[in-house]
């Protein structure tokens, strides 16, 4: 299986960033809106400022909180590459595969990257690195599995492409 390296520009955020914080229950009935107030809670200028490719650094227990959806998917509705994660609220991390987000588990991450910094991620090889710095490190690398579905763009997408191949 090929894997492509993801590349982008780092947006840090702390720990303990919540489904709450990432998607404002307030603006959950218009898609439109909530990507318009994404984490504005704690950073109002990102979804006015993300670029498509960009990718989040965030600290321990990100994505904790309520099991909402709309969390991963107002991530991916940005155009964010993917999501790096000292490590992530459980639920989170499953609908965030579901999608296809791209998600890694990190250890140190948080030390390693501060914001602006240009991030490069091997999926397959489990490999972050940080080209502004030029820093490499560790991820918790990802079950096949996992992988796959991310690859094919989510589980539906996946599915889809096996009933093609049927």
């Amino acid at each position: 299986m090929k894997v492509k390296l993801i590349k982008g520009k780092v947006w840090k955020f702390g720990d303990n960033v919540d489904t709450d914080i990432i998607s404002p229950s307030i603006y959950m009935d218009s898609p439109e809106e909530l990507r318009e107030h994404a984490f504005e809670a704690i950073k109002p200028e990102f979804a006015g400022e993300v670029k498509s490719g960009d990718i989040i650094v965030g600290g321990r227990n990100f994505g904790c909180g309520s099991s909402r959806e709309s969390a991963p998917e107002v991530i991916k509705a940005l155009g964010v590459g993917a999501v790096v994660a000292e490590s992530f609220g459980r639920i989170f991390f499953r609908n965030a595969i579901a999608i296809g987000l791209p998600i890694i588990t990190c250890p140190r991450v948080s030390e390693v990257f501060e914001e602006g910094d240009e991030l490069e991620i091997d999926l397959k090889g489990a490999k972050v690195r940080n080209i502004s710095k030029g820093k490499e490190i560790q991820s918790e690398p990802l079950y096949h599995d996992v992988l796959d579905i991310i690859l094919k763009g989510g589980i539906i997408s996946l599915l889809k492409g096996m009933q093609k191949n049927e």
